[in-house]
Formats: structure tokens, C-alpha cells, sequence
């Protein structure tokens, strides 16, 4: 079983910044992503950005792009999500979960399906 902790949110001013972590226990695969998502106040949960194994390949939603940063340890269940020029839209639940992926897996898009795996989530207010 795997589980999940996310930390580092809190309430910022628009414009600030905050790095979210992810750390986690068990087993997922040899090789793993690791995805942020995010569910703001009356709104499905959407996915904001996933790294590959290693790092190699990430990916943004469109509203991520430019402003987050997205890393994890290969070795571990541990990551961050690196926000920065935060708007008040950004404000919702954070949450990471992470999947087994192939080494060399590039990702496109965020399948949620495909993530099982949650924490409890970390608030984030971002007042403007």
C-alpha cells in the first residue's frame, strides 16, 4: 500500500510563491511518475503537472506552464511542485499521487484514472 503526504501550502499574496512536497511510503514500480493535482473551490480535480522517472519529460496544463516547476527522486517517493507568479485562480486542494510509468515514458496529458494513490492534500490560498 502506498501512502502519501503533501505539505507546504498555505495563503500567499497573488504574485508570491510556494513549493509544495510530496513524500511517500511503499512501493509503486521501479519506475514511477509522479503527478500534482489540484481541485479548486467548485471545480473537478485537474491534474497540473507530472514528471517521468528521473525527470526526464514533464508536462504542464496549459495554466501551469511557465509558472511551476515539477521534480522527484527516482529513488524515492519524494517530489515537489515549485509554484511561483501565483494567481488567485491557483487556489484549491494540491494533491500528488504517483503510478508505475516506463522508464522511458513520455507523458502528454495527466490520465487521473490512471493515479490511485492520494493524500490528504495541502490547501493553497492565493489572495489577490
Amino acid at each position: 500500500q502506498v501512502q502519501l503526504v503533501e505539505s507546504g501550502g498555505g495563503s500567499v499574496e497573488a504574485g508570491g510563491s510556494l513549493r509544495l512536497s510530496c513524500v511517500g511510503s511503499g512501493y509503486v514500480g521501479s519506475t514511477k511518475c509522479m503527478a500534482w493535482f489540484r481541485q479548486s473551490p467548485g471545480k473537478e480535480r485537474e491534474g497540473v503537472a507530472v514528471t517521468s522517472s528521473g525527470g526526464a519529460f514533464t508536462w504542464y496544463a496549459d495554466s501551469a506552464k511557465g509558472r511551476f516547476t515539477v521534480a522527484q527522486d527516482s529513488a524515492k517517493i519524494k517530489g515537489f511542485l515549485q509554484m511561483n507568479s501565483l494567481k488567485s485562480e491557483d487556489t484549491g486542494v494540491y494533491y500528488c499521487s504517483v503510478r508505475y510509468c516506463a522508464p522511458n515514458y513520455r507523458p502528454e496529458r495527466i490520465y487521473e484514472d490512471l493515479y490511485t494513490y492520494w493524500g490528504q492534500g495541502t490547501q493553497v490560498t492565493v489572495s489577490s
